[in-house]
């Protein structure tokens, strides 16, 4: 099973960064997909998620308006999109599968950096 995030970087505030992830090893579209960040000196909070189908997502509130989580389940892909970056939003970002129904997530990506300058 592997989950490979990328597409994080250097932005400055105000600036957008579309993170991918793509799945392999396991059934990508019979699992929820989330995203996850850890930001430096601080544990790590969920962020978004996605249903099997792409018709729900859920959002922390600080990332309402202006993250978008989609999937692709021809390419076993689930994006974050995100936009109006602001310094707070310096992470690193990890996206993670989990079981519909299941508390926790069951495979974890290695995570990519993501940096707003101010």
């Amino acid at each position: 099973v592997q989950l490979q995030a990328f597409g994080g970087g250097l932005v400055q505030e105000g600036g957008s960064l579309r993170l991918s992830c793509a799945a392999s090893g396991f059934t990508f579209s019979t699992y929820d997909m989330r995203w996850f960040r850890q930001a430096p000196g601080k544990g790590r909070e969920w962020v978004a998620d996605i249903n099997t189908s792409g018709e729900s997502t859920r959002y922390i509130e600080a990332a309402k308006g202006r993250f978008t989580i989609s999937r692709d389940n021809a390419k076993n892909t689930v994006y974050l999109q995100m936009n109006s970056l602001k310094p707070d939003d310096t992470a690193v970002y990890y996206c993670s599968a989990r079981f519909p129904g299941a508390l926790k997530s069951l495979y974890w990506g290695q995570g990519t950096k993501v940096t707003v300058s101010s």
